[in-house]
């Protein structure tokens, strides 16, 4: 099994979940919500990769 760095892929599924869910949230709910939710996006990969740099 390939070597796979499980925290890198922890806040990259985290940030695209995040985007999906300002994505319906867009188009089915509120916009608002929307992009505050989207704003988590960049914040979540920002602390990942803080994280990384330790």
């Amino acid at each position: 099994m390939r070597n796979v760095d499980l925290p890198l892929v922890l806040f990259l599924v985290a940030a695209f979940v995040s985007f999906l869910f300002s994505v319906y949230l867009w188009f089915f709910q509120d916009r608002e919500y929307a992009l505050f939710v989207g704003l988590w996006v960049p914040s979540i990969l920002s602390l990942g990769a803080m994280m990384r740099r330790g």
